[in-house]
């Protein structure tokens, strides 16, 4: 089980790097799939910025086997994906995405966390 949470938390880190790189790629596409269409590039910008630095912090934990820190470090990244959930239905985007995207991230991450602390 602890496996399997490492190796998820591998791919949750793997995932926002790369969504991270799409908003510094394709901004404008990337903010569409977010749930709120903006065209400031600036702050696009700075959300793929954010996002690979996310992705980043964990990588340490989990090259240095460090599970029970990964864990911590994970439920810590949780307020980001809940966040993302709130921004979306207070702009009027779509639930679909606010809950199905951003919520279901959030789930994951906490029972990933969950593994990885108390195992």
């Amino acid at each position: 089980m602890v496996t399997i949470a490492t190796w998820l938390a591998g791919l949750i880190a793997i995932g926002i790097i790369l969504i991270g790189i799409r908003f510094l790629l394709q901004p404008v596409a990337s903010a569409e799939g977010y749930g709120v269409p903006v065209s400031m590039n600036a702050y696009l910008t700075v959300k793929g910025v954010r996002d690979i630095t996310a992705g980043l912090v964990v990588l340490p934990a989990l090259v240095t086997g460090n599970q029970h820190m990964l864990g911590w470090l994970i439920l810590a990244s949780v307020f980001a994906p809940l966040g993302d959930m709130v921004v979306v239905l207070r702009n009027g985007g779509p639930r679909a995405v606010a809950f199905g995207v951003h919520g279901l991230t959030a789930a994951v991450m906490v029972v990933v966390a969950a593994i990885l602390i108390l195992v």
